[in-house]
């Protein structure tokens, strides 16, 4: 008997043993993606109710255009405490340039790449948590400058990795400066996600951000091709075409993508998705408590010409919320929009992003935004307000005006707005 286990104790150890060293040899830095077998129907579990054993989420987006002072920053927190917003989504970095002080990307241009005297996301954590607000890094994940014109600093992404960027099949980059039918704007020059080495990069980037500061998330944005038009009739090159990328795509499926354009278009979905799990497998392995959180849109269909599948990062567990990004001015459409996230397999929340809009006056917009409010905390207890700047003033002058004209508006949204979010404030 004695003899029969020390047999049997040999031969597991013997497995173990191989088990262990198989996977020392065949690993890898970051998570890897695996396919997933699918489940039969009849088995398929009940999809998970989004609302429950959680803390209802009132969230607003804050622009890396909405400071430059410090005593911005403690006006920002105050305002959104005031107003009964429990979450912030603070932007520190906007097109390879942050911030914050970082050993790996300079500052940003609002601050002329230099520090403005003191770490905006410093402090922005410190007052967010005197007033007991959660607070998120928001951070755009692919692009890398924006146009018109190049970085005036040369230790940026644009100058230090072009081979980084996306290229056309001609070989040309990406445009910084898009003109069609006498229109022309400058617009996001991208990173390529399909080059190992560039997911590898935005992971360090966003590992310093993770590791040195007591963020309650990392919030991304544009963590997906941003290939849309940006002019009217301009048409947009099948990106990207370097030589590096076709080898991978080849290298994995023994085809060039105009043999098989279904094949890549799920290929790129894969890097984005691929880049996703390795940002959540760094967070998890630094500093498990902080959330990964993702801006994404509204309809699945519509982010997956951008090659971003985010139910499929809810289901394989790699993000902890989604914050839909369901701006219309139709609150039936906004309710319509909710439903196919509320059944999607995994744990993660569910946040609907609303935007006020500017195209009807500002009561009936806000009432409209009221409304998408309500429908929003009925069904998943949860929402954010798009953008902070349309509710309050601040130095913000790119994406919003500061005229009186433009106050008193703010102020029209503030009165019909803010005491709902306070209602819901004192409710929870």
């Amino acid at each position: 008997m004695k003899r029969t286990r020390r047999r049997t104790f040999r031969i597991i150890a013997m497995l173990l043993a191989t088990t262990v060293a198989f996977s020392v040899q065949s690993g890898c830095t970051w998570f890897r993606l695996k396919p997933k077998a699918p489940t039969p129907a009849h088995t398929q579990p009940k999809p998970p109710s989004k609302t429950v054993e959680r803390k209802p989420v009132r969230a607003i987006w804050v622009t890396r255009y909405d400071f430059a002072t410090a005593d911005d920053v403690r006006k920002i927190i105050s305002n959104c405490a005031s107003a009964g917003f429990n979450t912030i989504l603070f932007q520190v970095r906007g097109n390879g340039t942050v911030s914050y002080p970082s050993q790996i990307e300079p500052w940003a241009e609002q601050f002329d790449h230099t520090s403005p005297g003191y770490d905006p996301l410093a402090l922005a954590i410190e007052e967010a948590h005197r007033y007991g607000l959660a607070i998120e890094a928001w951070v755009n994940v692919m692009p890398a400058w924006r146009g018109p014109n190049e970085p005036t600093t040369h230790n940026q992404l644009y100058f230090t990795h072009p081979e980084w960027f996306w290229y056309d099949p001609m070989g040309r980059r990406q445009p910084l400066n898009h003109t069609a039918g006498g229109k022309s704007r400058g617009w996001y020059v991208s990173l390529n996600p399909c080059l190992p080495e560039v997911r590898n990069y935005l992971v360090s980037v966003f590992h310093e951000l993770v590791s040195r500061y007591d963020i309650d998330g990392l919030h991304m944005d544009y963590i997906r091709f941003p290939n849309e038009s940006v002019v009217p009739g301009e048409r947009i090159p099948d990106y990207p075409r370097d030589a590096r990328t076709l080898e991978l795509f080849h290298r994995h499926t023994r085809q060039n993508p105009d043999q098989n354009p279904q094949a890549w278009n799920h290929w790129r979905t894969n890097q984005v998705t691929q880049l996703v799990a390795d940002i959540h497998t760094m967070i998890k392995r630094t500093k498990p408590r902080i959330k990964l959180t993702a801006a994404v849109g509204s309809v699945r269909q519509s982010g997956l010409t951008h090659f971003q599948d985010a139910q499929r990062w809810m289901q394989d567990g790699i993000v902890d919320t989604v914050y839909l990004m369901n701006y219309t001015s139709s609150p039936p459409k906004f309710a319509q929009r909710l439903q196919p996230w509320m059944t999607v397999q995994g744990k993660a929340a569910v946040v609907p992003g609303l935007s006020i809009t500017d195209t009807l006056e500002p009561k009936p917009a806000s009432e409209i935004a009221t409304e998408q409010i309500n429908i929003a905390v009925n069904t998943t207890q949860n929402f954010a307000v798009f953008a902070y700047s349309t509710l309050f003033g601040s130095p913000n002058k790119t994406f919003a005006k500061q005229s009186q004209t433009e106050q008193k508006k703010r102020t029209i949204r503030r009165d019909v707005i803010i005491p709902r979010i306070q209602s819901l404030a004192r409710d929870n």
